[in-house]
C-alpha cells in the first residue's frame, strides 16, 4: 500500500478576471467541481472563490498529475457552466494557474482562508492576492504575465 499527503491550494480566475460567476450559483458550481475531484481519487478540503477567480484546496491522488487534475477541472466545469445557463456571461477560464503545497500543519490555516474567500476580496482584489501568494510561495514570476 502506498500513503501520500500531497496538500494544494489551486488558484485559477476566469478568461480576462472577468466578473461571470455569480454568488447565487456558485455552490451548485461547486458541488460540480467536487465531483470531479472524487473521479480523479482525490480529496476536496474546501472550496470558494468570488466573481472572478476560484480556490480549491485539495489533496492530490499520486496516480494523478497535477496539470492533468487542473485542466480536467477546467475543461468539465467549463462546459458545464456553459450548458447550464447559470452563469450566461461565463466566456472561459484563463489558460493559467497558480497550485501551492502545504504542510498537514498549515491545513486548516488553508482551510480558514479559502473559506472566508468572499469576506477578504473586500480587503484585496484577485490580482493582488496572486501576486502576494507568489510571493509567499517563493515563485518567480514576471508581472507582465500575471493573470
Amino acid at each position: 500500500m502506498s500513503y501520500r499527503q500531497i496538500f494544494y491550494q489551486i488558484v485559477f480566475g476566469t478568461k480576462h478576471r472577468k466578473m461571470t460567476i455569480a454568488e447565487e450559483n456558485c455552490e451548485q458550481l461547486y458541488k460540480y467541481i467536487w465531483g470531479i475531484i472524487q473521479n480523479k481519487k482525490c480529496k476536496l478540503y474546501r472550496i470558494n472563490g468570488a466573481e472572478d477567480h476560484i480556490h480549491i484546496f485539495s489533496d492530490l491522488h499520486p496516480s494523478t498529475s497535477l496539470a492533468d487534475y487542473i485542466k480536467d477541472i477546467k475543461i468539465a466545469s467549463n462546459g458545464w457552466m456553459k450548458d447550464s445557463g447559470l452563469f450566461p456571461d461565463f466566456e472561459a477560464w484563463q489558460d493559467s494557474y497558480g497550485a501551492f503545497t502545504y504542510s498537514v500543519r498549515e491545513k486548516d490555516v488553508i482551510i480558514n482562508y479559502v473559506k472566508n474567500q468572499k469576506e477578504h476580496h473586500k480587503k484585496e482584489t484577485f490580482y493582488d492576492e496572486f501576486k502576494r501568494l507568489l510571493i509567499e510561495n517563493g515563485v518567480e514570476f514576471n508581472e507582465k504575465y500575471l493573470l
